[in-house]
């Protein structure tokens, strides 16, 4: 069983940045791939970033160049770097994790049977 917690959402101006971090407890995080989603009011799910247990990376289309993700394996936490944010990020954010050596980890699919948390709330003003 594998426990997830985002933090770091908050109220920004356009332009501005913030890091979101996934944080895992229970089990050793290192053999998981893990995704960033988020949600805005009215809209369906959006996948927007993914890292695998090796460390390759993915990112939606409408945030390369922005957001940046890592993984920290000794501290079992993911980072999500989020640079020149616009009011189109605001969203609920959300961190996914699956137990995966294989492929497929950049496929949002790969995580709807997977350990989600609670999300963290990010809000860009204009």
């Amino acid at each position: 069983q594998v426990q997830l917690a985002e933090s770091g959402g908050g109220l920004v101006q356009a332009g501005g940045s913030l890091r979101l971090s996934c944080a895992a407890s229970g089990r050793t995080f290192r053999s998981y791939a893990v995704g960033w989603f988020r949600q805005a009011p009215g809209k369906e799910r959006e996948f927007v970033a993914a890292v695998s247990w090796s460390g390759n990376v993915y990112y939606t289309d409408s945030v390369k160049g922005r957001f940046t993700i890592s993984r920290d394996n000794a501290k079992n936490t993911v980072h999500l770097q989020m640079n020149n944010l616009k009011p189109e990020d605001t969203a609920l954010y959300y961190c996914a994790a699956q137990n995966t050596y294989g492929g497929g980890w950049s496929s949002s699919n790969l995580y709807d049977d997977g350990y989600w948390g609670q999300g963290t709330q990010v809000t860009v003003s204009s």
